[in-house]
């Protein structure tokens, strides 16, 4: 498997669908199902009869995983920007491609 190129603390932008243009940081990825998560984006909206655990009921708005390929990485000046791997000093580190800046702290 290879490694990953968008991991759970990046800041990415929302390329294609209905929050093309959004950006957010991602909360939760999903290597095998090469899906993430991502703050404030995709949220879906569900209808909840009141049971014990909520009395109240209501809706319920939670942020649904989109698949890998619909999110870019961000540079500094907030462009997308495709990542590759480079090795520095012995260590894979993950490189921003358009402005050759190093991802990984």
């Amino acid at each position: 498997m290879a490694a990953a190129k968008i991991k759970k603390g990046d800041r990415v932008v929302v390329l294609s669908g209905k929050d093309k243009g959004k950006t957010g940081t991602v909360t939760t990825a999903l290597p095998k199902d090469g899906k993430v998560v991502v703050e404030g984006v995709n949220v879906a909206t569900r209808h909840r009869k009141p049971s014990q655990a909520n009395p109240q009921g209501g809706l319920e708005r939670i942020e649904a995983p989109l698949h890998i390929s619909k999110v870019a990485h961000v540079t500094a000046d907030g462009k997308p920007t495709r990542v590759r791997f480079e090795t520095q000093d012995g260590k894979k580190v993950r490189v921003a491609v358009k402005t050759g800046e190093k991802i990984d702290g």
